[in-house]
């Protein structure tokens, strides 16, 4: 494991100060030094990868799909180093680490069967038509293309699903872009061992030196200089809303302003429908006592709002969310600063007007650092909507109940918890026909909308989307996880009246990839 920066295929050398990762169990340092990258070395990471993009946007989509997938055998090859690593660096179990680095290699998968069957460039084909009147159509050709180097920031509460190899990184890379990753602080050695099989992987496949880079930083001045960078095309960022729009703002302020694609966290509302509360109240108690606590409850999909009429339904859920959680064991959080923003954030909101405390788990293991406990409160919906410090997320193990009067109150809780990352309803199918307002709402203010399930846990499929409108992420548009990820970072572009020879294959007569295309608005092989 080597603590230096990466730029292109070189070890850059150390600076003078290092630091260290810390294991969030024990609050002890792991072995290893980790150099913050200068300034210098983002222009240097850039550049190159400015000077990779010429070539690697136009390689071959075989060669590109088998590269992805050596990434993740590289990973594999690493074996238990980079799962002690791993675990080590987060204080998440063994379990969860391995089930993470499954879904990383089966991401990279998933974007080299995408890359390799090609259809994703949407190529669309408009015939010359000379002998129209009044105006002859000349011949077009649309097909989407890679925007150039893209900068990735890994992600503290996915050490390998969002972080150097993860869904940022691989949809770029399929998408035909250079990638920078800036490395969180929270795992600087998980990352280094995953960007060493990067690495390894690109040389296998010859790739151009600049494909990939690697920068390590404690603070923020190389996440600036990397989104300030004129040759940076776009930037991929999962984190809090402060850190999200800290990084729009800059991209924003630039000569030539580039998107962000920011998911920036969510409160994930769940409706509790009346009829489902009285026939399962004590199910879906557990049930959601288990999602709250996930974790953690590190997740961006975590539950973090309850909303139900009042009733004898919501009483009986009341109950048993309460006997459920206090049985629930403290666990460790990801970091020292995650654990006191949970605990700041909980006391301050326990202190709001209305708020009542429901149930706070047991008690935490002495024995070990930034043990969490799942704590669950109640308010009543004016509160709610009179007081915005309660629609914020409280990022960990919590989740505030909010109880309703009537409908009309329901639906303006609802419509108050503003965008949303996901929206669960839990509902009896006899009952659906009853609640127009409350499903239609849902589908406007989220990504996801589920119905008799929790948020918690995203799979990774074409299908998924992981993204919803703002403040969850800075474009509703597009989503973080599953193989439409790739379209955030390229962009349509059209020939009109090219020679054939100098048509991209995917453009050409006679359709030499064998892709799905629109010709003359029939789709086509």
């Amino acid at each position: 494991m080597d603590g230096r920066n990466i730029i292109g295929y070189e070890y850059v050398p150390a600076g003078i100060t290092a630091f260290k990762a810390v294991n969030p169990l024990s609050e002890s340092l792991l072995e290893g030094d980790f150099y913050p990258a200068a300034l210098a070395d983002v222009d240097r990471a850039v550049l190159k990868a400015d000077e990779a993009f010429r070539l690697y946007r136009k390689m071959d989509k075989s060669r590109k799909a088998a590269f992805l997938r050596s990434i993740g055998e590289e990973i594999m090859a690493l074996g238990p180093e980079l799962i002690e690593r791993a675990c080590a660096e987060s204080g998440l179990p063994e379990a969860r680490i391995l089930g993470e680095r499954g879904r990383t290699t089966a991401q990279l998968n998933l974007f080299a069967d995408l890359v390799e069957e090609g259809s994703w460039v949407e190529a669309v084909i408009d015939s010359a038509l000379p002998e129209r009147q009044p105006v002859p159509r000349p011949d077009i050709r649309r097909m989407l293309v890679p925007l150039g180097p893209v900068v990735v920031f890994g992600a503290s509460n996915f050490p390998l699903a969002f972080s150097v190899a993860g869904g940022d990184t691989v949809s770029a890379l399929a998408a035909g872009c250079p990638v920078i990753v800036k490395a969180h602080p929270a795992h600087p050695g998980t990352s280094a061992l995953v960007g060493q099989a990067i690495v390894k992987a690109a040389k296998d496949h010859g790739l151009p030196e600049g494909v990939f880079s690697l920068l390590f930083d404690q603070g923020y001045e190389i996440g600036a200089g990397l989104v300030k960078h004129p040759k940076v095309t776009a930037v991929a960022f999962t984190g809090s809303f402060k850190g999200g729009m800290a990084l729009i703002r800059l991209a924003g302020e630039r000569e030539i302003p580039i998107p962000v694609f920011a998911e920036m966290g969510s409160i994930n509302p769940v409706l509790l429908l009346p009829q489902a509360l009285e026939k399962r109240a004590e199910e879906m108690a557990v049930q959601y006592a288990g999602s709250i606590s996930m974790g953690a409850g590190q997740f961006c999909t975590n539950p973090g709002l309850l909303l139900a009429l009042k009733g004898t339904g919501l009483d009986r859920f009341k109950e048993k969310l309460i006997e459920t959680a206090s049985g629930l064991t403290a666990s460790t959080m990801l970091t020292s600063g995650i654990f006191k923003h949970f605990s700041a954030g909980t006391e301050k909101v326990l202190k709001e007007q209305g708020v009542q405390l429901l149930v706070q788990a047991g008690d935490a293991d002495a024995g070990k650092a930034n043990q969490a406990r799942t704590v669950i409160a109640q308010v009543q919906a004016q509160h709610f909507l009179n007081n915005p410090a309660l629609k914020e997320e409280v990022f960990g193990p919590w989740s505030l109940l909010v109880v309703a009067d009537t409908e009309a109150e329901l639906l303006q809780v609802l419509k108050a918890a503003g965008g949303q990352l996901t929206l669960s309803v839990m509902a009896e199918a006899s009952e659906l026909e009853s609640y127009p307002d409350l499903l239609d709402q849902a589908l406007l203010q989220a990504g996801r909308v589920l119905m008799n399930g929790v948020p918690t846990g995203v799979e990774v499929c074409a299908a998924m989307q992981h993204g919803g409108p703002f403040p969850a992420s800075s474009d509703s548009r597009f989503t973080s996880v599953g193989s439409m990820a790739i379209k955030r970072f390229v962009r349509p572009l059209s020939w009109q009246n090219w020679p054939v020879l100098l048509l991209p294959d995917e453009l050409k007569i006679g359709n030499p990839l064998g892709i799905w295309r629109i010709v003359n608005n029939q789709m086509t092989k």
